[in-house]
């Protein structure tokens, strides 16, 4: 087969599993697991087999005719360069990851088949946003990734924290998606096509586009919804209702990648216009600082994960307002990989605690022992996180402050980026050097408080299934050794080297050890309080299913840990650090009360203005319009008596009353 049927083939593999599993899973439940891993393997594999053909060389594309729009045509079409090989992938092999550990993790849960197929559609929907060369092909998996997200995050709806986080994940990736949906019209118009090697060509040839500003800030609205970056980022912590596995897939390969990879794909665009750079440098910038300071006073082991995930991205982004998509889509895959073994190794702590506090955790000793497949891998995982030597991490956020340095000094990248503004370089380098301290704090916080408790014996949950603990040794691999084996891919990067300067990694790695040491410090300062200190019970359902342990977890957390901001544990060391950010650190600034007072309540305000206008005033005009003619029948039906003499004496009256008004009239006149 040629290399574009194959690609063909992988996005359609998922969606066929999706469809056929959700037609068999009443009537042949035994099918809906091979149906749910076998398709994503195989689609996984395949898009192994196109990077190897494509080679990182030219890129590939080909198209056909969809439909005739009678203005800019929509076309089917494939564009498959050393990025989207790369990054299909990833997104294969961890959604494999994630439908091989959903099998353990879900494996008596009544909606498991219809979660396998929308986890499946999930993966389908990223595989097209990856190998399209159509923007509106394009928005077609992006919608669909977002309609899935909305299903699974739900996937609990039986908490009240899994359906309001949900719908609030669903409206503000809406909200940004209104004004991209207008860019990307916006950009056909200027470019004449939806086609994305098209768009590149009218960008960097001639006079350019029209609206070059215009265009990139419509889209990065969009970006900034589905990629949850500041200010559309507060659905993401939330999010972390849903099931762990689904966790995973969205941080790590779909969703909020898909942002990311769109600006990649579309760089030129948006280095066209220096302010929509400059906007894009800060943006990353208040988004690192301020999830890497929020996730260091979550109690949540996920929302710690998903603040982390919301400032990794910011690295991403901040190696795109530099100029350097390389960096970025290095820095997403290598990503990729040790968040997914993340989140992934944090739902079997979940289900082996008991528990997703990690002050409750903080007061068990031996968890380390009982889970050892997840102690190692998310130590290494953490360790790649913090961006230490020779992990992946360390080579992938290098690569990004190299890229925001060589701008800064005025060394950026030539050709179509080489208007980069000199601020948005200092931006993303001092912004990205301090997140680096606070990653490596949150890090080292939430490995010794998960695994370096200290109090009563962790209860025993016993073994975690197979499926859980392999695909952890497999993501291990990606997270050990990617970094230190790209140098052998430079064809997929641009031909770039993207080895890291000496200058960002004495500054980078010595900020981590600076972090971890300190929050080390302060939690030797904080750990005998543990003891002291009781702060709650865990899950009462001992060898229940990891699902059934996560739904108590989620249901319970507030109601015996107390509110993440108020519950006094001075055995945290993230409180030690902050002092009194922590507070606000922890409600995440406070921004949902910030868009609650300023948007929801004026909302629910007019709402209610409308409800009052429409019962109290329309409805009275539509009741009296209908009152009037009512009471006019009611009246002729009662002179209906039939009674012979009544007419008679009415016809009579009436004949007086007519012959006195001629009268009348005829000695007026």
């Amino acid at each position: 087969m040629t290399t574009t049927t194959l690609a063909v083939l992988v996005p359609l593999l998922p969606f066929l599993g999706a469809a056929s599993g959700l037609l068999l899973g009443r009537r042949a439940p035994g099918f809906v697991r091979p149906l749910a891993i076998l398709p994503t393997l195989a689609a996984a594999a395949l898009a192994v087999l196109v990077a190897v053909r494509q080679g990182g060389g030219e890129t590939i594309d080909a198209a056909t005719r969809l439909t005739p729009t009678g203005s800019v045509p929509i076309d089917l079409a494939l564009n498959l360069d050393g990025f989207a090989v790369l990054v299909a992938i990833l997104v294969g092999v961890v959604a494999s990851c994630v439908q091989i550990y959903s099998t353990g993790y879900l494996r008596d849960d009544p909606r498991y088949p219809s979660y396998a197929a929308l986890v499946s559609l999930f993966t389908s929907a990223m595989l097209l946003v990856v190998y399209s060369g159509d923007l509106m092909v394009l928005l077609v998996g992006w919608e669909i990734m977002g309609i899935c997200s909305y299903f699974l995050v739900g996937h609990y709806w039986e908490t009240q924290a899994a359906r309001s986080a949900s719908l609030k994940a669903f409206l503000i990736t809406k909200l940004g998606d209104v004004p991209f949906l207008f860019g990307l019209f916006a950009l056909a118009v200027d470019a004449g096509t939806f086609r994305i090697n098209g768009i590149l060509t009218a960008t960097t040839s001639g006079n350019g586009l029209d609206h070059p500003t215009l265009i990139a800030l419509l889209l990065l609205a969009g970006v900034a919804g589905k990629s949850a970056q500041f200010p559309l980022h507060t659905w993401l912590p939330d999010a972390m209702a849903g099931p762990t596995p689904v966790s995973a897939l969205i941080h790590a390969a779909t969703m909020v990648a898909a942002g990311v990879y769109f600006v990649a794909r579309l760089l030129p665009v948006f280095a066209s216009s220096a302010a929509a750079l400059v906007v894009l440098a800060v943006m990353a910038a208040v988004t690192m600082v301020g999830s890497a300071l929020a996730a260091l006073a979550q109690d949540d082991i996920k929302r710690v994960l998903a603040y982390s995930t919301i400032g990794q991205l910011g690295y991403m982004t901040g190696a795109l307002a530099v100029g350097d998509r390389a960096a970025a889509v290095f820095h997403l895959l290598s990503h990729g990989a040790f968040k997914a073994l993340l989140f992934l190794g944090a739902g079997v702590i979940i289900a082996a605690a008991g528990t997703n506090s990690l002050a409750a955790m903080s007061r068990m000793s031996g968890l380390a022992k009982r889970i050892p497949d997840a102690y190692w891998t998310m130590t290494v995982a953490l360790l790649a996180l913090a961006a230490v030597p020779p992990f992946a991490g360390f080579f992938s956020k290098e690569a990004v402050l190299g890229a925001a340095e060589a701008v800064a000094i005025g060394h950026g990248p030539t050709g179509q980026a080489g208007g980069i503004p000199a601020a948005a370089g200092w931006t993303v380098l001092v912004s990205g050097l301090l997140t680096a301290l606070l990653t490596a704090g949150y890090a080292a916080r939430l490995w010794l408080l998960a695994f370096r408790g200290q109090g009563a014996e962790a209860p025993d949950h016993g073994r975690q299934p197979i499926a859980m603990n392999a695909v952890l040794w497999v993501l291990f691999v990606p997270t050990a050794a990617f970094g230190i084996t790209v140098g052998v891919l430079p064809d997929w990067f641009d031909g770039r080297s993207l080895d890291p300067t000496l200058t960002t990694s004495v500054l980078g790695t010595g900020l981590a050890l600076v972090g971890g040491l300190v929050t080390y410090a302060a939690w030797r300062h904080t750990a005998a309080l543990a003891r002291r200190v009781p702060v709650g019970a865990v899950s009462a359902h001992l060898h229940a299913e990891p699902a059934l342990t996560e739904i108590e977890a989620i249901a319970t957390h507030e109601e015996v840990y107390g509110d993440i901001a108020s519950a006094k544990d001075p055995a945290d060391p993230g409180r030690l650090l902050l002092g009194p950010l922590h507070r606000h650190a922890a409600h995440g600034f406070q921004l949902d009360a910030v868009y609650s007072a300023v948007f929801v309540r004026p909302v629910r305000a007019a709402a209610e203005l409308v409800r009052f206008l429409d019962r109290e005033v329309v409805d009275t005009y539509v009741r009296g319009a209908g009152t009037v003619p009512r009471l006019l029948g009611t009246a002729v039906r009662r002179a209906q008596t039939g009674n012979v003499q009544t007419y008679l004496s009415a016809l009579l009256a009436g004949s007086v009353v007519l012959a006195i008004a001629a009268v009348l009239v005829a000695a007026g006149a």
